[in-house]
Parts: structure tokens; C-alpha cells; sequence
């Protein structure tokens, strides 16, 4: 492992490396922060774990370094974008920003995205919804991971989903999950730690269970809770690629595919609280809610009960003031990346 890294620094040296490419400055400053984030809440699996993988879309033209979002449907209170095969974190925060918008005009709003691309945590746009004083749904789907269940060809992508919502004096609640047993990048995860993954994980490309992560990523992850997180994955993609336009299945392509158009779409909900109960009484009502979650007896061998979102915002500050710490294998990627770049100086390992 890595000594602590200075999240700031982090974030100087991603901006820059993205900068190479032709991205604007504040959008290659949105994709750094959205890496080093997801480092800070623990996430490391969404972290610059990914940085090369986004650089290398860049350089071979399936994503592109200028966004030019287009407003396909303006319906009020509902609106569709089309990407354009632009940067997917540059989208998603444009989209939140306009259901956010919307939702308080209308009390609810929808916002699609079509032809985006991979757009890193979920949760980091949901939270955007939160802090405005929304309760904020968004979904999202990706290249095939997981067979439908009883099939044996993986054509159904993780495609994760987040909700998140104000919980007063306490940090946001929020959801953040894909519908496999595990996200993919925790796989590539444990690879770089050299690691093996638990059992149950995933199977291998011949439908053998496997604890190997390259196995496991040459073969199928499985779905949490059997045939119930098919059902929810197929839903997300329903949404995300189905009803906003975009790719849907085996028409979508995962960040990890860096030469391949991704085709992935996003859609989200938000909800205005305000239109339906003061702001201040949700969250009292909030505060009630994780107070008794937090109250229940504990099972043996657990110290405390956590309500979702709280071990997040527990790790960012911890991580914010102790400083980051990475796998040997990222930080070789980081090097090379650095060293491929001219960006040496700013590397902060």
C-alpha cells in the first residue's frame, strides 16, 4: 500500500491528466473529483482505480474530450438528452442539475440520457439531489456482466441504481448498488490487490464457481439475491436504455471496453419535498427514522449499527484529514499514466 495521499493533490493530478486530451479545464475537474471521491468514501473499486480507463476512451475517440448535450424532449416537468458520446460525468451532472430544476417547478421531475458514456458513482449525483432538498432517484446500465438468470451468456450489465434524500442533522441517507452480488470494479479491485474474492462472487467462463478475480472477470458475475437481482438489473436497463432511448443489453458497452462506444443511458427522478411536506418536518421525521435503526439490539459481532450513507460520510472525513492509501498495482497504473503523460511532477506517490 501506498503512504496516505493528499486527496487535493489526487485531484490536481486526474484534472491535469484528463486536461491532456482536450477536455475542458471544470470537466476534467468534474471526472478527477468524481474518482477521488469515491477514494474518500471508501469506494476505491469507482476510484482512479478508473482514471486510465476513462484516458484511454478519450484517446481512442468513443468517448468525447467536448460535451454537447441536446435536449431531444422538453416536456416541462420531463426532458430526454442526447449525449452525443460525450464525457458521461459532464451528462449525468447535467441531467441532475435539470431534474433538480424541474423538480422544483413541478414538484417531480424525469430527465433521460441517451448515448452517454460510464459516469463513476452514482451516488455522487444523487447526493446533489439531497443537499437541494430532494429525495432523488437515479438509475444507470452497462456492459454485459451477468447472464439472465437460468441463461449461461452474460448479456445483462451490473447497472446499478442509487436513491438518496436530506436526513436532517445527519449526513444524507444514501443507496448506492449494483444489482450483481458485488460492483465489477471490486473485482478489478481485489486483482490489484492481489487478492482473492469471496466465494459466490462470480463463475468462470465455463460456469465453474471461482475465487480468482481474472477468472471472474473473463467469466460471469452472479446477481445478488438470485434470480431477484436479474429482475431488478433488467429493470434498470428497462429504464435506463429502453425508455430514455439509448443502448439496452448487449448494445452497451462497459468502461472497461475501451475501444468500443459505450451506447449506456441514465434516468432520473427527482422529487421536490417541499411540494409534499415542509422541508423541516421531513427531516425531524428523517432524525426519527435513523434514530430507531440505529436503536436496535446488535447481532453478534457487529459494534454498531450504520443507517445507509453513514459509513460514506464517515470515511470522507477520515480519509479527507489522514490522507488516501492505494494498492501497489494502482499505483504502478498511476505511474504509468503520469510517465505516458509528462505529468511526473504532479503525481502525488
Amino acid at each position: 500500500m501506498s503512504n496516505p495521499v493528499d486527496a487535493r493533490k489526487m485531484l490536481e493530478f486526474a484534472t491535469a491528466v484528463y486536461e491532456t486530451q482536450g477536455v475542458p479545464e471544470r470537466d476534467a475537474r468534474l471526472i478527477a473529483d468524481t474518482l477521488v471521491q469515491a477514494d474518500l468514501w471508501g469506494h476505491q473499486s469507482h476510484g482512479v482505480l478508473r482514471l486510465g480507463w476513462y484516458l484511454d476512451r478519450l484517446r481512442n475517440k468513443v468517448m468525447h474530450p467536448v460535451t454537447q448535450p441536446e435536449f431531444v424532449v422538453d416536456g416541462g416537468a420531463l426532458a430526454v438528452i442526447d449525449g452525443h458520446d460525450g464525457v458521461g460525468h459532464v451528462l449525468a451532472k447535467r441531467a441532475a442539475e435539470e431534474v433538480i430544476k424541474r423538480a422544483k417547478a413541478h414538484g417531480i421531475g424525469a430527465v433521460g440520457v441517451r448515448m452517454s458514456n460510464h459516469f463513476g458513482t452514482c451516488m455522487y449525483y444523487t447526493l446533489m439531489g439531497a443537499r437541494a432538498g430532494c429525495v432523488m432517484m437515479l438509475t444507470s446500465n452497462g456492459g454485459p456482466a451477468m447472464a439472465p438468470w437460468g441463461g449461461r451468456k452474460k448479456i445483462v450489465g451490473t447497472n446499478p441504481w442509487s436513491i438518496a434524500a436530506p436526513a436532517g442533522k445527519h449526513a444524507p441517507f444514501v443507496v448506492d448498488m449494483a444489482n450483481t452480488g458485488v460492483a465489477r470494479g471490486k473485482i478489478y479491485l481485489a486483482r490489484n490487490k492481489r487478492q482473492k474474492i469471496p466465494p459466490g462472487w462470480a463463475i468462470d467462463a465455463n460456469g465453474v464457481p471461482t475465487t480468482d478475480p481474472q477468472a471472474a472477470i473473463d467469466g460471469i458475475i452472479l446477481p445478488m439475491a438470485e434470480h431477484k437481482g436479474y429482475a431488478i438489473a433488467a429493470m434498470v436497463d428497462m429504464m435506463s436504455g429502453v425508455l430514455t432511448g439509448s443502448g439496452f443489453l448487449s448494445a452497451v458497452h462497459s468502461p472497461y471496453k475501451t475501444a468500443e462506444k459505450s451506447n449506456c443511458g441514465h434516468f432520473f427522478i427527482a422529487i421536490n419535498i417541499a411540494a409534499m411536506q415542509p422541508l423541516a418536518a421531513f427531516n425531524t421525521r428523517m432524525e426519527a427514522f435513523v434514530a430507531e435503526i440505529k436503536s436496535v439490539p446488535l447481532a453478534e459481532g457487529f459494534d454498531e449499527v450504520f443507517y445507509p450513507g453513514e459509513m460514506e460520510a464517515r470515511n470522507d472525513a477520515r480519509n479527507r484529514s489522514q490522507g488516501i492509501q492505494y494498492p501497489d498495482d494502482t499505483v504502478a497504473d498511476l505511474k504509468r499514466i503520469a510517465g505516458e503523460t509528462g505529468l511526473e511532477n504532479l503525481l502525488p506517490l
